[in-house]
């Protein structure tokens, strides 16, 4: 049995601007197996978040294969989709796209209304998660309430509710300071000791070469190591 989370083959993702063909990616092939950490890194524009909203749903490719947790994703409508989105992947993102008039608890609970979780469950598992990420003192707070660094906590517990398979971060520590940034970086590398896979996309070298695996885009395709020492 193939140890594979994630598989891209010949994966292109192309648009039409007016006349002109964007390749936003332009032949990618990459294997991601069950509790790796990789970083998926690159400068603006490289094709990285391509990348993320292929392996996250929020977008199909043009042509080529697209393979999460064993299951193939290309013919697949969009509410079988909205299925894995909520399922097999938890979502970070750098804006925290916490809902402000709920607190850190009604946040964690969300992703669970659509999973057939009971009210009781919801809350039990919202509560282990918030504890799980240091916020324990922090569940009744409004996002307003809270600094940046628990903002994105309550983002990762959010994201690890529904016990994903993958973890996918999109540029998590954009919007903190360094020390913030450093501390959620340990959180992150403490649940893929635990076993989690992690998907940590970053245009942030130092950040990048913390994870246990670094993959490189260039111009819509994976560099190779000339290019990737240039970064």
């Amino acid at each position: 049995m193939s140890d594979a989370v994630i598989k891209l083959i010949n994966v292109r993702r192309f648009y039409l601007v007016g006349d002109f063909v964007v390749k936003a990616l332009d032949g990618v092939t990459l294997t991601i197996n069950k509790g790796s950490f990789t970083a998926i890194m690159g400068p603006s524009g490289s094709g990285k978040s391509t990348i993320m909203n292929l392996i996250g749903c929020l977008d199909t490719a043009t042509s080529g294969y697209i393979e999460i947790d064993g299951e193939l994703t290309n013919d697949l409508n969009e509410s079988e989709l909205a299925f894995i989105r909520n399922q097999k992947i938890g979502f970070v993102f750098q804006q925290f796209n916490l809902l402000g008039r709920l607190n850190a608890l009604e946040n964690v609970m969300t992703p669970m209304v659509y999973a057939n979780y009971s009210s009781r469950e919801r809350r039990d598992r919202a509560e282990e998660m918030l504890i799980k990420v240091g916020l324990k003192d922090r569940m009744k707070h409004l996002p307003n309430e809270l600094s940046g660094g628990q903002k994105q906590r309550v983002a990762i517990a959010r994201a690890l509710v529904n016990n994903p398979a993958i973890l996918l971060a999109d540029e998590p520590t954009g919007a903190l300071d360094s020390k913030t940034g450093d501390q959620i970086m340990t959180l992150f590398e403490s649940l893929n000791d635990e076993g989690k896979t992690i998907v940590f996309v970053t245009h942030d070298r130092a950040l990048g070469m913390r994870c246990k695996e670094q993959v490189y885009i260039h111009d819509g395709r994976i560099a190779d190591q000339d290019v990737f020492r240039k970064f």
